[in-house]
């Protein structure tokens, strides 16, 4: 069976604009995950909350997984903060398998985000850039815009659901609802 990493933010000190933090709401995402991933046959592996990118750069590159995703929710710059709205897929420029998971990322999140969801090639993102497995990172919505936030809190299932879902299309095994 394919092994997935599994790596949510662990960026405690990225305050959401109206309380908690990105490590808090993407770990809580990637535990909405979990049930759909038993469910769908895929193993997987994650990261722990008080690991820095560094160690979950080195745990992700140790094992022997078949994909990485990274899930976050994004900021902007201080000049324009709270006024971008989106969602950012990132994947590195020489990954076939990176970015074919990306796309098949924005194809279904579209079906749930009802603002922009690019995809983006990078070189300078550690997660994307430097793991062994094909890599991807998902900037699921913007944290300092307080309706992209409240849309986070209210979509931890949904976001969930789709990340799973389209893990389950990238292996080419069934998706398979939780009982």
């Amino acid at each position: 069976m394919p092994t997935l990493f599994l790596s949510p933010s662990t960026q405690e000190f990225n305050p959401f604009v109206d309380g908690g933090n990105e490590e808090y709401y993407m770990n809580l995402i990637a535990d909405a995950m979990e049930p759909y991933l038993y469910a769908s046959g895929i193993n997987f592996v994650r990261n722990s909350p008080t690991d820095n990118v560094r160690q979950v750069i080195a745990q992700s590159n140790s094992g022997s997984y078949d994909l990485h995703l990274a899930i976050h929710s994004n900021a902007s710059p201080e000049s324009v903060k709270g006024q971008n709205t989106g969602a950012d897929i990132y994947y590195y420029p020489t990954s076939v398998n990176g970015k074919r998971f990306a796309e098949i990322l924005a194809k279904n999140y579209r079906t749930i985000y009802p603002r922009n969801v690019e995809i983006i090639p990078t070189t300078s993102l550690g997660e994307v850039r430097q793991t062994k497995a094909p890599s991807v990172l998902i900037e699921v919505a913007y944290h300092d815009n307080r309706q992209d936030a409240q849309w986070i809190r209210d979509n931890i299932g949904n976001i969930a659901r789709v990340l799973a879902q389209s893990v389950a299309e990238y292996f080419n095994v069934p998706f398979v609802e939780p009982k």
